[in-house]
């Protein structure tokens, strides 16, 4: 929330250049405030446990959200029963009209596939073109992130050469961006995914920016320049034993893959795993609604 100061006040400037929110006392009395009006576009196939892990983010904040659930129509859901579906979530097709302040739109384990083989590309495609003109700003997660620096620049995606699983350290290219307040200089993610947007195609692309990168994990945040997309390739989301469950249930299928890195104490897999990423999760989602969203959004929506 913002500090409310005099506007003569001689500490504005410092705290402005670090981003800390102030708000001058003429600024104060024209204030309207409303909640902020969030579309989770859940892809994954445990939507239950996705959307749990997304609102508890969304939650670390004392600013009032309104979020509003969507799934695709055009591909049923098989880990999510009908009755959960027709409860809380909606379709693109119900909310055509309506304007967001934010979208967040989750990843899918399909990343193996082409694009176009995906069962809801096409549906995909145009909730992510409907976001172009009814979304103040979207953040893209992991697969999403992958799909949207794809359709949205025709950025490919590439195969690694094998599952890259585990939480990876990162730094900050630029750490005065807003998106990075309080951040540390180094700060950790988990990652889980066979594929990645091909970081030569991303560099040369005019209007995007590569904000932070891995040297184990490669790029894992990237913006336009009018900070209206954000793409994720990581899930700073994840609780604590999401990559434990991802992995047991990859070896349950037969899968040759390795003890995911940096997670369990020795690589022990019996071990409980070690929570390295939950602040800067946090930090991650807040400062997106914070300077991306509430600062800068319309207070009338329809002016998107």
């Amino acid at each position: 929330m913002p500090i409310k100061i005099p506007n003569d006040l001689p500490a504005r400037p410092i705290l402005e250049s670090e981003h800390i929110f102030v708000m001058t006392e003429t600024r104060a009395l024209t204030q309207d405030i409303r909640p902020l009006k969030i579309a989770l576009v859940n892809l994954m196939p445990t939507k239950i446990a996705t959307e749990t892990q997304i609102l508890r983010c969304l939650a670390n904040t004392p600013l009032q959200i309104e979020v509003q659930l969507i799934h695709t129509k055009s591909y049923a859901a098989k880990n999510t029963s009908e009755e959960h579906l027709s409860a809380f979530y909606r379709t693109v097709d119900d909310i055509l009209d309506e304007n967001f302040d934010g979208v967040i739109i989750t990843g899918a384990p399909v990343e193996n596939m082409a694009f176009e083989e995906v069962e809801y590309w096409a549906e995909l495609c145009r909730i992510m073109e409907w976001t172009k003109t009814h979304a103040h700003s979207t953040m893209h997660i992991c697969w999403a992130s992958q799909a949207g620096l794809y359709y949205h620049y025709g950025v490919p995606k590439r195969q690694l050469p094998g599952k890259l699983s585990g939480v990876y350290s990162h730094y900050m290219l630029n750490p005065k961006a807003r998106l990075f307040r309080g951040f540390d200089e180094e700060y950790f993610a988990p990652h889980s995914r066979h594929t990645e947007s091909d970081p030569e195609a991303i560099a040369k692309v005019p209007q995007l920016r590569i904000l932070s990168v891995s040297p184990q994990a490669g790029i894992h945040i990237v913006s336009d320049h009018d900070n209206k997309q954000f793409f994720v390739s990581g899930h700073s989301e994840y609780d604590l034993y999401t990559l434990r469950d991802e992995y047991f249930r990859d070896l349950g299928k037969g899968m040759d893959v390795k003890v995911p890195f940096n997670y369990f104490p020795g690589d022990d897999p019996a071990q409980k795993p070690v929570n390295r990423w939950r602040a800067h999760g946090q930090l991650l989602f807040t400062n997106w609604l914070n300077y991306y969203v509430y600062q800068t959004t319309p207070y009338d929506l329809q002016k998107l």
